[in-house]
């Protein structure tokens, strides 16, 4: 793919600095870039490097003004980062290389596909599923009975899909992730055995969904376990039984939430979370990395931190006394002994 800068700025709507005519033949990043490339800078700390880089062209923001003489050429654009999404969308369209339905697959005689559905060798469709107009399996997936998946939706080799669940639209779904595993659900009886309990519902995926590789996102007991529309799923998350995640939320990798919890709308959940069950999250609550929440969330756009997890402002409060803790046991033990030689030359008795 060829273009210029003028054609970049005019996609993204934003406006050149330099040369209009710049030829553009990919991204790159801004401190590894060659001529040809357009990078871009939306973290200040790499403000340097467009001074240096030999990027040919740079995104930037609207605001941004050098300090020095800049050689490469500059498109201003509202919001960095967005534009950048869809520069690379432009430049990294995805050749799938399947065509059509395989005669290497199976596919059940009451299944219906869709206009334009690609099925790779290994595919297997089971009865009375309904695959939606250009939807893509890779190799290896498996779709079980009754299951529908919808339009222009994407799943990578390995992905399974067990009976009864739904996808929507515009979904992309990563490999050997798996949707409609049973939830854990289990009752001990008087001898302390575990009794399987039967998970009898479904999952509901709605559009516009991104789920990494390695995901379990497990059946509920009764009813569904829903994801929202716009959710974003990293790698190796579990989602259990009966769990709901409201729209446009986003979940970093090893992540875990448990039976029945309810995630809210917005909500960004940092890496390894553990979320424990029946538990409501606020809209917009942000959780870092390695928090465990054991309590509702019920303030709207907080921050939370730690394990258990608290308000992030005390918990840098708490933190900064936790790392002061050797200076002030030691402080401590120096004005034990001065209180006890205080009491020695007052005749105090100790006992």
């Amino acid at each position: 793919m060829q273009v210029t800068a003028q054609d970049v700025a005019n996609i993204l709507g934003g406006e050149v600095v330099g040369d209009p005519a710049t030829i553009i033949t990919g991204p790159g990043k801004i401190e590894e870039a060659i001529a040809g490339d357009i990078s871009f800078l939306s973290n200040p700390k790499y403000t340097n490097h467009v001074y240096t880089t030999n990027a040919s062209a740079v995104l930037v923001s609207e605001d941004f003004e050098p300090e020095q003489e800049v050689t490469t050429t500059l498109i201003k654009v509202k919001d960095v980062y967005t534009s950048l999404g869809v520069l690379l969308q432009q430049f990294g369209q995805v050749e799938h290389g399947i065509s059509g339905v395989s005669d290497q697959a199976i596919v059940d005689p009451s299944a219906r596909l869709g206009d334009n559905v690609s099925i790779a060798p290994g595919v297997v469709i089971a009865a009375d599923v309904i695959i939606g107009n250009g939807a893509v399996l890779y190799p290896q997936v498996y779709i079980g009975k009754g299951t529908e998946i919808g339009v222009d939706t994407i799943l990578y080799a390995g992905v399974k899909v067990m009976h009864g669940c739904f996808i929507g639209s515009n979904c992309i779904i990563w490999s050997n992730t798996v949707i409609g595993s049973d939830g854990f659900g289990f009752s001990q009886d008087e001898e302390r055995k575990y009794n399987k309990i039967p998970q009898i519902g479904n999952v509901i995926i709605k559009n516009d969904v991104e789920i990494g590789a390695n995901c379990a996102i497990d059946r509920a007991t009764m009813g569904s376990t829903i994801i929202h529309e716009g959710v974003k799923l990293d790698n190796l998350i579990q989602v259990a039984h009966n769990v709901e995640i409201g729209g446009h939320t986003v979940i970093a990798g090893q992540a875990g939430i448990a039976g029945s919890s309810k995630v809210g709308k917005h909500v960004v959940v940092g890496g390894q979370v553990a979320i424990s069950g029946h538990l409501t999250i606020a809209d917009g609550a942000m959780i870092q990395g390695k928090s465990g929440v054991g309590g509702n969330i019920k303030e709207e756009n907080s921050r939370w931190f730690g394990t258990p997890a608290i308000d992030y402002r005390n918990y840098l409060r708490s933190y900064a006394h936790f790392r002061n803790l050797p200076d002030m046991a030691q402080k401590m033990k120096s004005l034990e002994k001065e209180i006890a030689a205080l009491k020695k030359s007052l005749g105090v008795d100790e006992a």
